[in-house]
């Protein structure tokens, strides 16, 4: 079966990452001169796709991986520094296995000691300081990046951030350090609230759609190299998917299905459109009925209009105070963005169901 020259689910393989070459670029001119950065953007948007081509870019710098998804305690901060140093191999596992021995660590079996029984489980602060420890003890010996990918999980957590300062702050130098986070709003208090930790410590990068010219360069390359002409392909998902990283790939991907050899792309894209409409219909459903009644009201009528306000807010019954609150609740979560001027859905296929469900 041939292979689709449009993979989209899950992060990407480093050489898969098409369209951020200057992105790359920037991050890579960053870690080589020691800048701390934060890369902020909504959920599906590459963010760790882009990190692991940045790490394979930097043959000579070793990448420690630490994922805070849905973290919620201290022992769960812990379990992922512990796993994240665990999966080392190399050069860089050898160090890591060093460090940790001398602070009295197993690394990998954290998980393990915490489901024991109560009297014997370490304490989770106490693991995680000797982690902190032993990434700056490797750091100093070689290259190493550390990526906290998802790093906007630690709010929820009190004192997970102001250990990772208290153990990082003198070592900018020798450790290289990306955070990332899918929640923009809760990113930006992070490092721009002066209560916070880690205030002022990091450039903040935002990882911006996918332009008209790499989508273009995406579909034009994906479609000839497998024998197929992409058409007017690339301006269609240009306009419904507006450089959505994800959405655009599954939209090519499904269009790219349906269209033969020798065949255009353009020709198949209200089979491609109905396909992805088909197959995300009850995750969109879900997804939908997830926010509150006044959530749905502000997704309703930004999906419409672009604003919280005015005609299709007062048809929804959309009062301006609910709509503030629930608009920057929305913005917050990452799930609406502001563009030129008019706040739009981030996920332009939760937006099109919208208009197809709920017709205003």
């Amino acid at each position: 079966m041939e292979e689709s020259p449009f993979p989209y689910q899950g992060p990407l393989e480093p050489g898969e990452v098409r369209g951020r070459d200057d992105l790359v670029a920037d991050l890579v001119r960053r870690i080589a001169a020691h800048k701390v950065t934060a890369l902020l953007g909504p959920r599906r948007y590459g963010k760790t796709s882009v990190l692991h081509r940045v790490a394979a870019e930097l043959t000579e710098v070793h990448t420690i991986f630490v994922d805070l998804y849905e973290v919620t305690s201290m022992a769960d901060v812990a379990v992922r520094f512990d796993e994240a140093l665990a999966a080392t191999t190399g050069r860089l596992g050898s160090l890591t296995r060093r460090y940790a021995v001398q602070v009295s660590l197993n690394l990998g079996a954290l998980r393990v000691a915490l489901s024991g029984p109560a009297r014997s489980r370490p304490d989770p602060a106490l693991v995680l300081h000797g982690l902190l420890d032993v990434i700056v003890k490797t750091a100093a010996s070689s290259a190493t990046l550390l990526v906290v990918d998802e790093f906007s999980s630690v709010a929820r957590v009190e004192g997970v951030a102001g250990a990772m300062r208290t153990a990082f702050q003198h070592h900018y130098r020798d450790l290289g350090l990306i955070f990332a986070g899918s929640h923009p709003s809760m990113m930006r208090t992070l490092f721009t609230s002066r209560p916070q930790p880690f205030y002022g410590q990091a450039d903040l990068v935002d990882i911006a759609p996918l332009s008209a010219a790499a989508v273009e360069e995406i579909v034009d390359r994906g479609f000839a190299t497998t024998g197929r002409h992409s058409g007017r392909l690339a301006g269609l998902l240009v306009d419904f998917a507006a450089g959505h990283p994800q959405r655009t790939m599954q939209l090519a991907d499904a269009c790219w299905s349906h269209t033969q050899p020798g065949g255009s792309g353009d020709d198949a894209w209200p089979a491609g459109l109905a396909q992805v409409r088909r197959e995300s219909s009850d995750g969109m459903e879900r997804l939908f009925s997830g926010h509150n009644l006044s959530e749905r009201r502000v997704l309703r009528s930004v999906a419409v209009s672009g604003s919280v306000h005015g005609h299709e807010a007062e048809l929804l019954g959309l009062g301006k105070s609910p709509a503030t609150s629930s608009r920057d609740s929305l913005r917050d979560a990452g799930e609406l963005i502001l563009h030129n001027g008019s706040l739009r859905i981030v996920d332009p296929v939760l937006a099109d169901w919208i208009r197809q469900r709920f017709p205003l």
